[in-house]
């Protein structure tokens, strides 16, 4: 099985980058784990966040691919906690497709992109910026791994 996370903002501060690479090369081989950034698309006094939203939902819906199970991460989401997301995992991983993972653009993400996901997952009831957005989902996805295979990182 593949994973990915398709994220909008190809630009992050190096702490971002440092704590999600810490976190995904933990991540196990067989998930052939990717990150894929697309840009943010140009914002203007003058232009609306809504273009802005709609061009980024364009450009996240071309890139997903048709047998994909597609995740979207948002804040109006499904909560869960650390044990619920590991057999979320397992029930993610036993429906036998690519699992694609959607942080959308700083206005939010595209209504098209909301119909093409398979599912919705709140990282928090809090506004998070993009970046802690990445660094927490690389943690709660490795720490939903170690849950089910029983590696020692995750303690009650």
């Amino acid at each position: 099985m593949h994973i990915r996370l398709l994220a909008v903002g190809d630009r992050q501060p190096g702490w971002v980058d440092d704590a999600f690479s810490n976190y995904t090369g933990r991540f196990p081989r067989d998930w052939k784990f990717r990150l894929d950034c697309l840009p943010t698309a140009r914002r203007s006094k003058n232009q609306q966040s809504r273009q802005a939203m709609a061009a980024e939902g364009e450009q996240i819906l071309s890139r997903i691919k048709p047998g994909e199970q597609v995740v979207l991460l948002d804040e109006r989401g499904k909560q869960m906690s650390s044990q619920e997301l590991a057999g979320q995992l397992a029930d993610w991983q036993s429906d036998g497709r690519d699992l694609c993972f959607v942080i959308g653009g700083p206005d939010g993400i595209a209504q098209e992109c909301r119909q093409r996901a398979d599912s919705c997952w709140s990282l928090s009831k809090l506004t998070l910026p993009h970046g802690l957005a990445r660094v927490l989902f690389a943690e709660q996805l490795f720490r939903a791994w170690s849950l089910q295979t029983g590696h020692p990182y995750h303690r009650e």
